[in-house]
């Protein structure tokens, strides 16, 4: 038989155009309306601020963020510029109404120099942000601390972090789809080896995705080395917080699922083989015109969909439950509408999980078992539709909440996943479509093959069982009844082998295993998409920590770029050879250390040998200086400075004196960008 490739009609380009545009407008009028909200913490202000020159050293050090974050003593850490600490190692939480703010004491009689404030914490969807900024007391100098290149988060135990989370992911989509694909789709599943194994390993692939999220959680949001994973102390730690007390929940609800998992495939998988043997007597005996098992019949069903309605209310307790561990611990539990989030954020994991765990099911039965129906893949078809609706609601709504704003959807890491994410959805839902197309096709197959076996001609049963047995009878030629069943399991195999073989031929079931294939394929990447979104600061967020860093630097002149920057200012002291020019350069005229060099001409371009030059830069906009800087001689007309630190990127004012004599000396100036 020749398999023809599903057609799509213009009817069916017409409803995809349509649900396009559907779900276009819908994106476009959430996205339209959206208004601030925020899911990673962001640090908003600080006192002294990020480049600031005090005259004298402060109390304390306060930062203020822009959502609530949990903090430990050593999460606010100020270095002096030999990069001794200089606070308290104590942090105090000093917000008041609804604002976020803490603190930490300084150590008395600090000395003058540049001051580095390093912090960490972990915002209320439990993901970890730190940060650093510099401040100088009386002027600012050289330090000798180091800056932490890795983000919080990072490193080998933030890859560790990343592979655990996926892989919790995953095993809560399998043990949950595979589960909800027997008891909805395939009931005879529960007794197939295949599909046993898929779930039992989704089991084991969450529980230990769970257990090293726990443990690596301490590292994973302090210090970062592997080696703190097994520090008790932290651990405790960890259990205090809402991740960890989630992570926990988590594993108590494992531990019924297991239980869950038992009565699946033990129990239930009896009473279903045990019903569906009495059903198969049944008709043989309805076939022979008798009377028999009807009430035996009646109650073993009645049994067996008593267990399953049991499973299937207590299974998705479990499910929605540990889906609620990731929803009440990450992005869905802060931020605008969290109490209608976190629900909605239930019922997308659910939706997910019953699809693409459904899917994995469905792919594993194609293709290690047989003698799946026909009737269980339409039935598959039908909740993966339902499932792909809910996913595409919740969807929306959770766009809107973490993105809200096209420029954020086209212009933040976060949005551009998500709209990767999007296109695999696209994808995968168009191969899905394709495989609803061949599951068409095999039921039209299995009405025609029904129609052509009503149809033929048949010897009569007497005379064919009476044939059976004289076959029997003369292939055994013995009456043992070890023997007799012997041959039966041989004849049994046999039976099984040709139809594995007969419906690996089926061209219909063939293209539908194709399909599938490829769907569960574009699955494996969207997951891990979703895995990353997970763990990336929002849009909403980050362009509001672009907004607050633009205000905070508003009429600030745009930085120029790195490199040598050379200013000349022609001075007149008023006395004698008291005219010049003085060229200053400073290279690389950026943050942090500079080298300075001053070159003093006369009107003719000889140098002019001065006894004395002083140099100050001014942020008159940020009352930050004058920072006063003394060069040293290097010959005639040549002075320098080596370091001359710039706390912030912005135009300075340079403000240049020349003593010409005892009694001559001038002072000139002119802006210089510095970025």
């Amino acid at each position: 038989m020749t398999a023809t490739a599903p057609r799509f009609g213009l009817s069916t380009v017409r409803q995809l155009l349509a649900a396009t545009v559907l779900i276009g407008t819908l994106i476009g009028a959430l996205l339209a309306g959206a208004s601030p909200a925020s899911a990673h913490a962001a640090l908003t202000g600080s006192n002294p601020k990020d480049g600031a020159v005090v005259a004298t050293a402060p109390k304390e050090v306060t930062l203020t963020f822009s959502e609530e974050i949990a903090m430990g003593d050593d999460s606010i850490r100020v270095l002096e510029p030999s990069g001794k600490r200089a606070d308290q190692a104590k942090v105090r939480d000093l917000g008041s109404g609804g604002a976020v703010a803490y603190g930490v004491d300084l150590r008395p009689e600090l000395p003058n120099g540049t001051y580095t404030v390093a912090w960490r914490a972990v915002s209320a969807d439990s993901h970890p942000v730190s940060g650093a900024f510099t401040f100088s007391i009386g002027a600012p100098s050289k330090t000798t601390v180091a800056l932490p290149s890795q983000e919080a988060g990072g490193g080998v135990v933030g890859l560790l972090y990343d592979v655990a989370r996926y892989a919790s992911y995953a095993g809560f989509i399998l043990l949950t789809g595979g589960a909800a694909f027997v008891l909805i789709c395939w009931r005879r599943g529960a007794s197939v080896r295949a599909l046993q194994r898929l779930v039992v390993q989704g089991w084991l692939t969450l529980t230990a995705g769970t257990l090293a999220l726990l443990l690596l959680r301490t590292p994973y949001t302090g210090s970062g080395k592997l080696a703190d994973a097994f520090d008790l102390g932290g651990l405790q730690d960890v259990l205090d917080t809402k991740t960890g007390a989630a992570l926990v929940s988590r594993l108590l609800l494992l531990g019924a699922a297991a239980l869950f998992v038992a009565v699946l495939f033990g129990a239930y998988a009896k009473g279903a083989e045990q019903a569906d043997a009495v059903e198969d007597a049944e008709g043989a005996e309805n076939a022979d015109g008798a009377d028999g098992a009807d009430g035996a019949g009646a109650a073993a069903r009645a049994q067996r969909n008593d267990l399953a309605f049991g499973l299937t209310i207590g299974g998705t307790v479990v499910a929605a439950g540990i889906a609620a561990t990731w929803a009440l611990s990450e992005h869905a539990s802060t931020g605008i509408q969290s109490g209608l989030a976190m629900p909605l954020d239930v019922l997308h994991l659910l939706a997910v999980a019953t699809w693409l765990g459904g899917l994995a099911a469905l792919l594993t039965a194609l293709y290690g078992s047989p003698s799946i129906e026909r009737a269980a893949v339409r039935t598959f078809s039908k909740v993966a539709l339902s499932s792909v609706s809910v996913l595409a609601a919740t969807g929306l709504y959770q766009a809107w909440r973490q993105v809200g704003s096209w420029s954020a959807l086209t212009g933040t890491p976060y949005g551009q996943l998500l709209l990767v994410k999007i296109g695999l959805v696209v994808v995968m839902v168009s191969a899905a479509w394709v495989s609803r197309r061949w599951t068409g096709r095999l039921a039209e197959v299995a009405e025609s093959e029904a129609e052509a076996e009503s149809e033929a001609v048949t010897v009569p049963e007497e005379s064919e069982e009476s044939g059976k047995s004289e076959e029997s009878g003369k292939s055994s030629g013995t009456s043992d009844p070890e023997r007799v069943a012997q041959l039966a399991r041989q004849q049994a195999a046999v039976v099984t082998a040709e139809k594995k073989k007969a419906r690996s031929a089926d061209p219909e079931r063939s293209g539908l295993r194709r399909s599938v294939l490829a769907e569960a394929s574009i699955a494996i990447t969207l997951l891990a998409v979703a895995t990353v979104l997970t763990s990336t600061e929002p849009g909403r967020t980050e362009e509001e920590a672009a907004k607050a860093g633009g205000s905070a630097q508003a009429g600030a002149a745009a930085p120029a770029p790195t490199g040598p920057t050379e200013i000349t200012l022609p001075f007149d002291t008023g006395g004698q050879n008291g005219k010049g020019t003085v060229r200053l350069t400073l290279d690389p005229a950026t943050t942090g250390t500079n080298v300075m060099h001053l070159y003093l001409n006369r009107p003719d371009g000889k140098p002019l040998d001065v006894p004395e030059v002083k140099v100050s830069f001014t942020l008159t906009a940020k009352q930050i200086g004058p920072l006063p800087i003394t060069p040293t001689r290097v010959a005639a007309g040549h002075w320098s400075a080596d370091p001359v630190l710039i706390p912030i990127p912005d135009e300075w004012q340079v403000q240049v004196t020349v003593r010409t004599s005892d009694i001559d000396q001038t002072t000139v100036d002119k802006n210089i960008k510095i970025g």
